[in-house]
């Protein structure tokens, strides 16, 4: 085991979570696990590399918020609510700017607006909690208006230095970056669970990588349009020239294994396990099986993402194969 924060920060939180300490819901109007994810951990590794509260790597160097994701720009664009963590006051709001994903044609420049819009809040006894790339103009909240737990703030958007939708939570005491998974930095690698000394009202477990999506094209797909979540065929027809089952997924380590299969009314149609060579964000496999009339019928696919032989996360989708 080896301490990760150190210096003032790890001084001024030594003894255990005050009384008066927030205490956090999630920011975002979803299910964790189901219609979002935690992308990204506050980084707590002082040097240049970069680690998770967990030892993990979902995170990177100098990351200062929890980032909860959705899979897909169409779940942005069916509008999901960023909420107030906490009861507090709006100290300051940014709602201008536009909702691009950084990296892409004709990305705005975001220097020194890296959050993009959103919202400020002072909790009271040197708390604050700040949160990121909401979409342009959504915010419903001003400048000094008094907010309970669970109010709306605004939407999750794609402003600021993203590249995929969701809200980064920023938790700060006295200005100093706090990590809500481990406040008080008492470290515990390999520790896959909620802490007890977390600062969230409901315990949230570590989730060290999952499926976001899986699905049957007639074609390999395109990555963008994965991630834009426009590949959602429930029927193809028999003549299609190919089956190809695709997984789209988070959170990959080194040596991980992505399993996908495709079965259909007369058995098996592919299976193919892929060697994950590095750790990546955000990815997607995809293998299948050319044809030119296929039975008609449902047809079963999986994606299983798997560390060290076990499984981490699963998904499963159905589709028809009709004349």
């Amino acid at each position: 085991m080896r301490p990760i924060l150190i210096g003032t920060l790890l001084l001024s939180l030594a003894g255990p979570a005050l009384a008066r300490d927030p205490v956090l819901n999630p920011p975002i109007d979803c299910t964790l696990g189901e219609t979002c994810y935690i992308q990204n951990y506050v980084d707590t590794d002082p040097s240049s590399g970069a680690a998770d509260f967990t030892c993990g790597s979902l995170t990177y160097d100098g990351h200062k918020g929890t980032d909860f994701g959705l899979p897909s720009l169409a779940a942005m664009k069916d509008g999901v609510d960023v909420r107030a963590a906490a009861p507090g006051t709006v100290r300051a709001i940014r709602n201008d700017m536009i909702d691009h994903i950084q990296g892409g044609t004709d990305a705005p420049d975001v220097s020194g607006r890296e959050c993009g819009n959103g919202v400020v809040i002072d909790h009271g006894d040197g708390w604050t909690t700040q949160y990121c790339h909401m979409a342009q103009g959504s915010i419903s909240v001003t400048k000094g208006q008094r907010v309970s737990k669970d109010t709306t703030l605004g939407q999750v958007g794609l402003s600021g230095k993203t590249q995929f939708p969701h809200v980064h939570l920023s938790v700060r005491h006295n200005g100093e970056i706090i990590d809500p998974f481990n406040p008080n930095a008492r470290i515990t690698c390999g520790d896959a669970g909620a802490r007890g000394d977390a600062l969230w009202q409901t315990p949230i477990t570590y989730q060290a990588g999952g499926i976001l999506s899986v699905g049957v094209w007639d074609a390999v797909p395109d990555y963008a349009a994965i991630k834009a979540g426009t590949v959602d065929s429930t029927t193809l027809p028999a003549t299609s020239p190919a089956l190809v089952v695709f997984g789209y997924a988070f959170g990959a380590r080194t040596a991980d294994v992505m399993r996908l299969s495709l079965t259909g009314p007369k058995g098996n149609v592919v299976t193919k396990d892929f060697d994950l060579a590095k750790n990546q964000a955000l990815f997607f496999r995809a293998t299948g099986k050319r044809g030119s009339q296929w039975p008609v019928g449902t047809y079963d696919a999986e994606a299983t993402l798997l560390r060290d032989g076990v499984i981490i996360d699963s998904m499963a989708r159905s589709i028809e194969i009709a004349n």
